[in-house]
């Protein structure tokens, strides 16, 4: 029986071909798996938290991956702080929907979610910032060119494993760049034909920035599949904190807050202390979790 007090620990910040890369606060360690992991549901993903055996100068094998906080899929990380969901003013210009959807899975998940409006030298971003800091976010508007606001923006790093989301060429890599220089990571020009960005992210690598933090610049990080279940259609009203206050006066305890009579949502939202935009990204994140749910109960 191998001694557990032998062990080092870290967290694994970059998987490639079989390999996992983990940081134990002082240097990264090459690692690969044992085969007890094949015969496991758990398979090691960046993120983790793991027990590793040192086989020689900075090269391990992987024991026991703890258990995680939460894990979002495509791409795989686990155990996320925070989620940075970043828009910029045009080309691609903020989905609302995009934002709200993003922000309601990370509550779910245990995850808070940031919200970032980058390129301010673009365009005017005052109403989103007023309806998103309204709804009880951390909201930021900055810009990776000219450094607005970055500063207020990297204590939200602190201390944290964040992540960035949102549409391709809303400019993560660059902010990513600005506010920790050296990273030099890759950004791609934006397409004027598609109205939105290429790929420069091939795959998920999490970075330190200073002593206690990482930052993820994660490939295809705008449609976020959580590691959810069925409960998310019935806790979606508590996934949206600016909702949630007026679901109390509902006439019905089994009320959806979408089209029910005597329901407290819809009169919050008549009387104008409900953002239209937020509602309507409620409404519909409801009716995709609706007919997921039908799929799935019809399925084969």
């Amino acid at each position: 029986m191998r001694d557990s007090n032998a062990y080092k620990s870290g967290k694994i910040v970059k998987t490639i071909s079989g390999f996992y890369y983990v940081d134990d606060g002082e240097n990264i360690f090459e690692c690969k798996a044992r085969g007890i992991f094949r015969h496991t549901k758990i398979s090691p993903t960046v993120g983790d938290t793991v027990n590793f055996s040192v086989t020689d100068e900075l090269k391990g094998v992987l024991e026991e991956v703890l258990p995680r906080r939460n894990y979002l899929d495509r791409p795989s990380i686990a155990n996320v702080d925070k989620i940075l969901i970043v828009s910029s003013f045009e080309n691609p210009s903020p989905d609302t929907y995009l934002i709200d959807r993003l922000s309601a899975i990370a509550v779910y998940n245990g995850i808070v979610p940031v919200i970032v409006f980058n390129k301010s030298d673009t365009g005017d971003f005052t109403e989103f910032e007023r309806i998103y800091k309204n709804a009880g976010f951390a909201t930021y508007v900055v810009s990776a060119v000219d450094g607005d606001s970055l500063s207020l923006l990297l204590t939200e790093f602190d201390g944290c494993t964040c992540v960035m989301a949102g549409n391709s060429g809303v400019g993560k890599s660059s902010l990513i760049n600005a506010l920790f220089p050296g990273f030099e990571l890759k950004t791609g020009e934006v397409s004027t034909a598609l109205g939105r960005g290429r790929h420069t992210t091939r795959h998920t690598e999490l970075l330190k920035c200073g002593k206690s933090g990482f930052v993820a610049d994660t490939p295809g990080f705008s449609s976020i599949e959580p590691n959810c279940d069925a409960n998310l259609k019935d806790k979606l009203s508590e996934c949206f904190p600016d909702i949630l206050p007026y679901t109390d006066n509902c006439r019905f305890t089994s009320c959806t807050h979408t089209c029910e009579k005597g329901c407290g949502v819809l009169e919050a939202l008549a009387a104008g202390k409900i953002e239209k935009t937020r509602f309507a990204s409620y409404a519909a994140l409801m009716n995709e979790l609706k007919n997921n749910a039908y799929r799935y109960r019809n399925k084969g």
